[in-house]
């Protein structure tokens, strides 16, 4: 009898029951380090305190009242991130492909409401990881993503990573605006650098284009600062697609825009039955007093230092297996060698009691929870030499 669920995922056989901070802890017992985190989601790790706490004090009050009626959590949370944040409107969503969604159709409306209706192309980048959602794999163009969907849809220019050239004459009289990961996750966990987002930001005030960044994976102080985009000064966008590490592991997401790109997002425009419901927002506000805490992101760019240089210190040691390391802040990714499949060498890591990811451009890459330790990544680096030792051995026969 075939399985009740679609076979659109291949996990390992392994079923995990607990978490209890870096570490997830299966039915029988075995311990794992957790350096994936939910793929970037649980920023404050597994069964955080205050999290947890959060989540059980409104459980014990309201679930669910849909955006018929004002939810106080949104408009505390949404006060957080206006006031911390380059936004004054804040849509909140339950996932980051609803985020990105909002997203798009806010910069489309933005010039149907300004009277140019003509204005509707978006401008996107080859490696870019938008979500599942029909709207969302046109924006990222993947051809694997695309493939059985039907004709592409119209109105999505992609050009390459990083060609600034390309980028300059794609623009014309229909772009509305360029969409862009400051650091692209699914993609190879590739970074712009900071003087192209500044490139860009200019770009679009030249031209009157919108600029999204797309910072479901690399915000919520994954890179050691609140959004990735801060790191590059005088980059900011007019909208921006948030989910995963803001919710820490209850599914939420954001859409936040300047008051000029958000202000023709009207009743009717745009809706969600669960976005902002009491609990995302509760476990929501608690996420992101946890980041905003004084030393708190201090924290994570020492231990994201301290991984980065051992990481490079373990490429000098197997260069037949690592290529390059590449990243920011805790959202770090190995490139291997051609002859090194990255899902196998995710798997022998795992074998050894570390959990990875894998991304494109062969890429085995790491996210950990934000509270991870030196003493974390040291354990994480012992596990990961192991593969690395196993995947020399195989390479050699």
């Amino acid at each position: 009898m075939p399985a009740p669920l679609m076979d659109t995922y291949s996990p390992p056989d392994l079923d995990f029951v607990r978490g209890d901070g870096v570490w997830m802890i299966t039915d029988t017992g075995e311990r794992y380090l957790d350096f994936i985190a939910g793929i970037a989601v649980n920023s404050l790790g597994h069964n955080h305190p205050a999290l947890v706490g959060a989540l059980k004090d409104q459980a014990d009050k309201l679930w669910h009242t849909s955006n018929m009626f004002r939810v106080p959590g949104q408009l505390e949370l949404a006060k957080k991130l206006t006031d911390n944040t380059f936004a004054d409107r804040v849509f909140f969503t339950n996932s980051g492909t609803e985020a990105i969604e909002c997203a798009l159709k806010t910069a489309r409306h933005y010039f149907f409401a300004m009277g140019e209706p003509h204005r509707y192309r978006i401008i996107t980048f080859t490696g870019a990881f938008h979500g599942r959602s029909f709207g969302a794999i046109n924006a990222g163009g993947n051809p694997k993503y695309l493939e059985g969907f039907g004709p592409a849809m119209e109105g999505f220019d992609q050009i390459a990573f990083g060609d600034m050239d390309a980028l300059k004459s794609t623009i014309t009289e229909e772009t509305a605006a360029i969409l862009l990961e400051p650091v692209q996750g699914e993609g190879g966990v590739r970074a712009f650098e900071d003087a192209d987002l500044r490139e860009i930001r200019r770009l679009c005030d030249e031209h009157g284009i919108l600029l999204i960044y797309d910072e479901v994976q690399c915000g919520a102080g994954r890179t050691g600062k609140l959004f990735a985009h801060e790191w590059a000064e005088r980059a900011q966008p007019d909208i921006m697609a948030v989910a995963k590490g803001v919710g820490g592991g209850f599914p939420m997401g954001a859409c936040l825009t300047t008051d000029a790109a958000g202000e023709h997002m009207k009743m009717g425009t745009h809706g969600s039955t669960f976005g902002g419901n009491p609990l995302a927002m509760a476990v929501g506000n608690a996420v992101f007093d946890e980041l905003t805490k004084p030393g708190f992101m201090d924290e994570v760019n020492e231990v994201a230092g301290y991984l980065k240089q051992q990481l490079h210190g373990l490429a000098d040691t197997y260069p037949d297996v690592i290529e390059e390391v590449r990243g920011r802040g805790l959202l770090i990714g190995m490139k291997l060698k051609d002859a090194v499949v990255n899902r196998d060498f995710v798997g022998l890591a795992r074998d050894n009691g570390l959990l990875i990811g894998a991304a494109g451009d062969n890429v085995a890459r790491m996210a950990p929870p934000l509270t991870v330790t030196k003493d974390d990544v040291r354990t994480a680096l012992e596990k990961l030499e192991v593969a690395l030792k196993a995947a020399t051995d195989k390479l050699k026969g």
